[in-house]
């Protein structure tokens, strides 16, 4: 396991070993809407194991650890041109050590020295008649540790696929807990400031309060002086290192920058302003950050734990890197294989599949007569009708390793072969595909014989060739398709099965890579727009098995 990996790790259970003692915390706050007992009760039993020998290290060690990672994280960060979410969830973070300084101080004091016996009662006196500022100061710290915990889980949660159907849910979650301690907590101070008279409890002296706000005081100088470390250092280090001439990225948009000294790709991107997809934050999660490396690839390791499971997750072509992972030492070239804006959908998206050219097999599928079909039929039942019949062939697609590309009015465009390298078993499983379409399409006739005048008939058209192949249309709202003359051919041999009273048509290069027999079939050829040469094809009633 490397030490990224680790740290990632350390992160994520300090935070969530937190985030458990918090949520037990405002959980008991939210009890004195009820009654002082009624929350103190629940605090009892709420926050016993942490108030174990077990439960207290854990606590101590997990904000340790979170801490100290806090500000390592912004040591090892070569630019601080970080997106808006994560100048928050860092800016909260760096916050808390302050709001609950003075906090953690008192109560300590306040029990170990003054007497106070830890109940709600007494430490709402203390906070709001002794100390009336820190109840302000409280409610801060509640909203300020609860927004910090609300953004890292987000952002941890978003790319998991079953985050969408959750998020509302949590997100309701995360208002209404906040919000019931905060009242839970004001009223109960307005009990207290009116029950008491606004009477200051003798035990706290002035010199106590003096103790407190000297041991704050100096609580509050450390943490400063700590954050103010990484930063100070990261000066230091950079000024010794631009001594020395450092390597140029240069981008696919033209621009040639320097990279920043032992900075990631994405690093420097964004500290020149170049936009760059980066839905986790960097973190080697989410994939958006994907490049092409053009130059400078040998020159780079291997990759380590974290971007090879990611880039295995993808199935990752040849060239391809994370620009969050990988800190060239040498020249480098890049090309972005996703948009700027991407989203985390975006980063499961298969590595090929962002644009390139390829050996692709092309189907197109039309439905004979659907003018005829409407006629007579209200719109509703025309609808129903082609619903049923996409229904029917996407499911002979997805039945044998097809791809659906896009709506054709009233047929489709698929593609075979896109998630495999042999081009023969793109097109045998078109070829089945063919065959699948027509007996699901038998099938669909006899379903709806009642409601049809004719039964439905389709011409299916497929070629083999080369297309250039990826993710196409606007940034909200593309497809995985293909363009190209390989296109265009597959849809000519499509048309012309009605000049040939057919069900398939099958180009000769298809037919080959699909080891089929078909000796003795009539090879016929015809010209496609745009094509100096004409294409060989087959025009076939039924579609042929596969020759073993």
């Amino acid at each position: 396991m490397n030490l990224e990996a680790t740290r990632g790790r350390l992160r994520l259970g300090s935070a969530l070993i937190m985030l458990a003692f918090v949520v037990c915390h405002l959980c008991a706050h939210a009890f004195l809407l009820v009654s002082f007992g009624a929350a103190d009760a629940a605090l009892n039993l709420l926050m016993a194991p942490w108030r174990t020998s077990i439960g207290l290290a854990l606590l101590a060690a997990a904000a340790a650890v979170h801490y100290a990672n806090a500000l390592w994280s912004i040591w090892l960060r070569r630019s601080l041109s970080l997106s808006r979410w994560e100048w928050w969830q860092l800016g909260l973070g760096l916050c808390i050590p302050a709001l609950l300084v003075h906090h953690v101080v008192s109560v300590r004091i306040a029990i170990g020295v003054a007497g106070f016996d830890g109940t709600y009662d007494s430490m709402l006196a203390l906070q709001w008649l002794v100390l009336p500022w820190l109840a302000v100061i409280q409610a801060a710290a509640v909203i300020v540790v609860w927004a910090h915990a609300m953004i890292g889980l987000h952002f941890w949660l978003r790319t998991k696929p079953s985050y969408p159907q959750w998020r509302g849910a949590l997100a309701i979650a995360g208002l209404l807990l906040p919000t019931l301690a905060l009242s839970g907590y004001v009223a109960a101070g307005n009990q207290v400031l009116r029950s008491a008279g606004a009477q200051v409890p003798s035990s706290m002296t002035d010199a106590m309060i003096g103790q407190t706000n000297r041991i704050a005081a100096i609580g509050w100088s450390l943490h400063l002086a700590l954050v103010l470390l990484p930063f100070a250092a990261r000066g230091v280090r950079r000024m010794v290192e631009w001594r020395n001439r450092p390597p140029l990225l240069t981008h696919a948009g033209g621009r040639t920058v320097a990279m920043l000294p032992g900075a990631t790709v994405l690093e420097t991107l964004r500290e020149h302003g170049i936009p760059h997809a980066a839905v986790c934050g960097g973190r080697a999660r989410c994939t958006t950050c994907r490049v092409l490396v053009t130059k400078g690839l040998d020159a780079l390791p291997e990759p380590e734990a974290l971007e090879a499971k990611a880039l295995t997750r993808i199935a990752a072509t040849p060239g391809m890197r994370l620009a969050c992972q990988i800190r060239p030492t040498a020249d480098i070239a890049v090309t972005p294989l996703l948009a700027a804006d991407a989203s985390a959908a975006d980063g499961s998206v298969r590595g090929g599949l962002e644009g390139r050219e390829r050996l692709i097999t092309v189907v197109f599928v039309d439905l004979r007569g659907s003018t005829a079909l409407a006629e007579g039929k209200l719109p509703y039942d025309v609808l129903f009708l082609l619903n049923q019949f996409f229904h029917a062939m996407t499911q002979a697609l997805a039945a044998t390793n097809g791809h659906y590309s896009q709506f054709t009015g009233d047929g489709l465009m698929a593609l075979y072969g896109l998630y495999t390298d042999d081009p023969a078993a793109g097109a045998a499983d078109a070829v089945r595909g063919a065959r699948e379409m027509l007996l699901r399409l038998g099938e669909l006739n006899r379903k709806l014989g009642d409601e049809l005048e004719a039964p439905l008939r389709i011409g299916v058209g497929i070629h083999l060739g080369e297309a250039i192949t990826g993710a196409m249309g606007p940034p909200k709202s593309q497809i995985i398709s293909a363009i190209g003359d390989t296109v265009n051919t597959a849809a000519r041999l499509e048309s012309l099965t009605k000049d040939y009273d057919c069900a398939l048509i099958l180009s000769r290069r298809a037919a080959e890579a699909a080891g089929l027999d078909l000796g003795g079939r009539d090879l016929h050829e015809c010209a496609v727009k745009g094509r100096h040469e004409t294409v060989q094809f087959y025009a076939l009633k039924s579609v042929p098995e596969r020759q073993r």
